[in-house]
């Protein structure tokens, strides 16, 4: 497959600007990008000029601009990465017997897209539209365990960005440092009565084609009805329909 190499480095700008948190320089985008200044300027100005960026001149920044959100917008219409995802999900319901969602990365949250049902299971607090704290979460922790430190350093500042909802989860960078290194380690991610007192979940991350992550999909399960042995069956359905759903996006498969 051949490939343009102007258009790879409009993507890689538009894919960098849409993992910020704020607006950045143009020195910034040509550092962690690996273009030319020259040419990072060039690229800025055609994106602005088509919308797709914008331009702070008072801060000597760089963001997303409106048509960028038109293109996201546009997606979101027409779902295809939730039409992917619903069949890898329902057959996983099926083979754990619990509910399952896939949650998205944004900002310090993760945003449920898709929530499957086990029969006879109560719903949920993670339904479709819902945001909870990335931290708290088994696939906020999916997701953030494969990005890059700095990026999740960027994300939580500070004390104050660890909220919590029971009193209990990582209230510091260095708490959560543990849990993500153990979901590295362990190709999943876990949570224990975080989000709801009682429940437990299970997530593994869905990447892209750079292996970044861009999903989580969870298993959530009542913690006296699952004892040890149990989890890891479930832990290994959730990587493997992880595994799937990467595959079908075209993505980076993970090592199982």
């Amino acid at each position: 497959m051949s490939i343009v190499p102007a258009a790879a480095q409009v993507l890689a700008v538009l894919r960098y600007l849409s993992r910020q948190a704020a607006p950045v320089p143009a020195a910034a985008i040509s550092r962690d990008v690996g273009l030319p200044r020259s040419t990072t300027y060039h690229l800025l100005d055609t994106l602005a000029a088509d919308g797709f960026v914008v331009h702070l001149p008072e801060e000597r920044r760089y963001g997303l601009g409106l048509s960028a959100f038109e293109l996201a917008s546009g997606y979101e219409r027409q779902a295809p990465f939730q039409r992917l995802a619903r069949a890898p999900l329902a057959s996983l319901v099926d083979r754990t017997g619990h509910n399952a969602n896939l949650a998205v990365l944004h900002g310090r949250e993760v945003i449920y897209v898709i929530e499957e049902r086990a029969p006879g299971r109560p719903p949920l607090v993670s339904e479709v539209g819902v945001r909870l704290p990335a931290h708290l979460t088994a696939s906020g922790r999916a997701v953030l365990a494969l990005l890059p430190p700095a990026q999740v350093r960027a994300i939580f500042p500070d004390r104050s960005a660890f909220v919590q909802r029971h009193g209990a989860g990582p209230a510091t960078l260095t708490a959560l440092r543990a849990l993500l290194t153990q979901a590295r380690r362990r190709g999943y991610a876990t949570e224990e009565g975080e989000v709801t007192p009682g429940l437990s979940s299970i997530a593994a991350p869905v990447l892209d084609h750079h292996a970044h992550p861009i999903a989580g999909i969870a298993v959530t399960f009542p913690d006296e009805a699952v004892d040890e042995a149990e989890r890891q069956r479930i832990a290994g359905h959730v990587a493997q329909t992880a595994r799937e759903l990467t595959r079908r996006v075209g993505g980076a498969t993970p090592a199982p």
